[in-house]
């Protein structure tokens, strides 16, 4: 299988990520509901043996099936796993959240995901994220498209703001940007149609991609919680850029996603509220 990563096989590499993914989906929705540990991460939410064992899964039949590609997970990464904050390079990484959305499966809430991305150079070229309770799976190749079992994807045709249907999501951890996430917040649900804040960051950019939210932003997001969401907008029409207006990458920590008339609003009236270290 390395073979295939390095020809550009896109669609065998494809095969075996989302048969990876199916093995998480299949840990989810076993301990859904019957949880015995739930841990508080330092300033990172929620975790239970559910995050746990999906990325152990995941993993390993990644590692098993690209030994040379970097992993980037982010239960692993909280325990202390050693990955350069910046892009693997040619060697290519997978970037995976083993469950986004890990407060709402501990609530029994339906909206949890699994999100996974294989980023080489700087680029994500290929995504899967995995809703269980919803039995939704969808994918992207860079250059072929994005889809929902097996159905294309294309972002919103929205132009004017105030038709806009967005979503968002809030870091409650952080004083000085849950202060300027609301800021933000106050300055546009007065000027859309409405703001949904589902809990899942993969999930809202599945959403976006899907034509159902007309735009996306948050602040302070992981690499795990994006890096497969935003091949997904991109391969069904959308844009993707920082609060700046900046080319987004997964090691940004601001993320503005949807159709470009919404994104560039969006940019306008967020701009003049951000602080010097939002990027």
């Amino acid at each position: 299988m390395e073979n295939s990563v390095k020809s550009r096989d896109w669609k065998q590499v494809l095969g075996q990520a989302i048969k990876a993914v199916s093995l998480g989906r299949e840990v989810l929705l076993n301990y859904f509901g019957n949880l015995e540990h739930i841990e508080e991460k330092f300033q990172a939410g929620l975790v239970s043996e559910a995050d746990k064992e999906s990325e152990r899964v995941i993993a390993d039949h990644l590692k098993k099936n690209f030994p040379d590609i970097e992993f980037l997970g982010e239960e692993s990464y909280a325990a202390g796993a050693k990955v350069q904050w910046a892009s693997a390079g040619s060697r290519g990484r997978w970037i995976l959240d083993p469950l986004d959305g890990t407060t709402n499966y501990i609530h029994r809430f339906p909206i949890f995901c699994i999100s996974l991305g294989l980023e080489i150079d700087g680029k994500i070229q290929l995504a899967v994220i995995d809703v269980p309770m919803l039995k939704e799976t969808y994918t992207a190749i860079r250059g072929q498209g994005a889809f929902v079992n097996g159905r294309p994807l294309r972002v919103s045709k929205t132009e004017k703001f105030k038709d806009a249907l967005l979503a968002t999501g809030f870091v409650a951890e952080h004083e000085h940007v849950i202060a300027e996430q609301l800021q933000i917040f106050d300055s546009i649900v007065r000027q859309c149609r409405g703001v949904r804040r589902p809990g899942a960051a993969a999930y809202d950019l599945a959403q976006v991609a899907r034509g159902v939210f007309d735009g996306y932003w948050e602040r302070n997001i992981q690499p795990w919680d994006a890096a497969a969401g935003i091949l997904l907008v991109e391969e069904a029409g959308g844009v993707v850029t920082t609060y700046r207006g900046d080319e987004y990458t997964p090691y940004k920590n601001s993320i503005i996603a949807g159709n470009k008339f919404v994104v560039n609003e969006l940019q306008q009236r967020i701009q003049p509220i951000i602080k010097n270290e939002t990027n």
